[in-house]
Formats: C-alpha cells, sequence, structure tokens
C-alpha cells in the first residue's frame, strides 16, 4: 500500500488554512472553480506567489510526510504531480509564470518536482516512490500549451531514478477527450506504467495485453466496490458510484458501498 502525498497549493482555501492565509502557487493565479471548506463549496482566491526562498521548505514537507508515512507502515510513496495540485501547477505553464529558476522553461518547470523526488529518496529507496502526472485533464482550471512535448521532457527526467512505476491520468476526466498519444509516453519511461482514467476491465485487458499500458488503476469502480478485484475476476455487477456524495466529508458514498451479496465464490 503506498501513501500518496500531494500538496493542494492554489486549490485550497483561506478558511481551511492555519491563520486564515492565502494559499499559495508558483504565480498569483486564480483558478476557475470552487474550494470544499466547513462552510461548504467557496469561490477559490487569488493564491498567494510563492517566494524562491519558500520552496525549500515545501520540499522539507514532502520529506516530513514520506518519512511518516514510512513510520506509519506503508510499503512506499506516490508523488502527486497530477490534477492541478501544487506540483502539477509548477509543471504546466498556464498556472505557472514564473521567472525564476522554477518557471520559463520545461527544466525549470519540473525542478520543484525533481527536488522532491530527492528529498523523499533519502527516506525511501527510489523502487518505492511513483510519481502521478496528467498531462491533458483540465480539472481544477489547469491548462498546457504543448502537453505533449512538455510530458515527454518530465517524464523523460524520471528516466534512471528506479522509480517504482510512473501513473499517467491519461486525457481529460473533464470532457473525457485524450488527444495524446500515451503510447509515445509511455516509452520515454524505463519502469512501470500505470494507465488510469475511464478505463473498465475489458480495456484495462487490452492495454496490458498490447504492451500500451504495463498496470491500470481503477478509481471510480473501487470508490463503489471494495470488492471490486472478485467482482471483476467473476464477472459480477458493479454498484454504481453516487457523485452527489463526493468530497461529502463523512461515511456516506465513501464507506458505506455494499460488498457483493454473491460472497461465497470469493
Amino acid at each position: 500500500m503506498f501513501a500518496q502525498l500531494q500538496h493542494c497549493g492554489r486549490v485550497s482555501h483561506p478558511s481551511i488554512q492555519p491563520d486564515n492565509v492565502l494559499p499559495v502557487a508558483p504565480s498569483a493565479l486564480k483558478p476557475d472553480g470552487q474550494a470544499i471548506t466547513y462552510a461548504g463549496a467557496q469561490d477559490f482566491v487569488i493564491p498567494r506567489a510563492l517566494a524562491k526562498e519558500e520552496i525549500p521548505a515545501i520540499v522539507a514537507q514532502f520529506r516530513d510526510a514520506a518519512f511518516r508515512a514510512r513510520h506509519a507502515g506503508f510499503d512506499g510513496v506516490e508523488v502527486h504531480g497530477a490534477n492541478g495540485y501544487l506540483i502539477d501547477q509548477f509543471l504546466r505553464d498556464g498556472s505557472n509564470r514564473r521567472t525564476d529558476e522554477y518557471g520559463g522553461s520545461t527544466e525549470n518547470r519540473v525542478r520543484l518536482l525533481m527536488e522532491i523526488l530527492q528529498a523523499i529518496s533519502s527516506v525511501w529507496p527510489t523502487d518505492r516512490i511513483g510519481v502521478r502526472l496528467s498531462p491533458e485533464n483540465a480539472f481544477n482550471s489547469m491548462t498546457d500549451t504543448d502537453p505533449m512535448a512538455h510530458f515527454e521532457y518530465f517524464i523523460g527526467r524520471l528516466r534512471g531514478l528506479n522509480l517504482a512505476f510512473v501513473h499517467v491520468l491519461e486525457g481529460d476526466m473533464m470532457s473525457k477527450i485524450s488527444r495524446l498519444n500515451y503510447l509515445q509516453l509511455k516509452n520515454r519511461f524505463d519502469g512501470v506504467y500505470i494507465a488510469n482514467n475511464g478505463y473498465d476491465l475489458e480495456r484495462a485487458k487490452k492495454a496490458v495485453s498490447s504492451g500500451t499500458a504495463d498496470l491500470v488503476a481503477f478509481g471510480l469502480p473501487f470508490l463503489a466496490n471494495p470488492d471490486l478485484v472478485t467482482r471483476y475476476r467473476h464477472n459480477l455487477s458493479l454498484n454504481e458510484p453516487d457523485q452527489t456524495s463526493f468530497y461529502g466529508g463523512g461515511a456516506a458514498g465513501y464507506t458505506d458501498y455494499p460488498m457483493h451479496k454473491n460472497m461465497s465464490i470469493a
């Protein structure tokens, strides 16, 4: 079991920050949408751009989280560099307008991720560290001018690090459209490639058998089906996820989905 490590960056809200401070980001650009807060959904605010001298503290927070995950007994960690959270905000040029060594070129925009990986590798062996990326996903108001070229470079930088895996959300989970050549991105990496986003059992089998993915990750099906592996193995019907319960903060829609009634075959 791997613990996923992430920093919300600009997609947070002052009401859920210590002392009601502004969220931080690579640049002071307000995303569209709303944050889920204790008072309900509230509009995102203009974040505060991180000063260069503050970035080592962000890296140290990831290292500390990795240490805590190891102490808690996890098998490894996944660095969440996807879906509009802080690392992704640095990677994509729609959210990163910096002019220092953390912005501008692809080499600069991947710098934070590489520093985080280096720091975490002092806690975990690299073969217990994975990275999650989302080149096209527009969730949390994310854009990029040339995701194919940029993420070819980013994934190429992960080669030779002996990472456990790279975990890629393929396409845009908002529009369900995918425009990139993900096999080409897969081939830039020298380890295990995990595909994600909208896969069902048959599509997953085809991806693995054809070599377009080494593994496939399931999100919504696992959320609604705690016994998903058994259901797939025996071709059993699936529970449908109740999206009205998402981000509710309680058990409803997370821990209350039933196991399949025919569990004698498990």
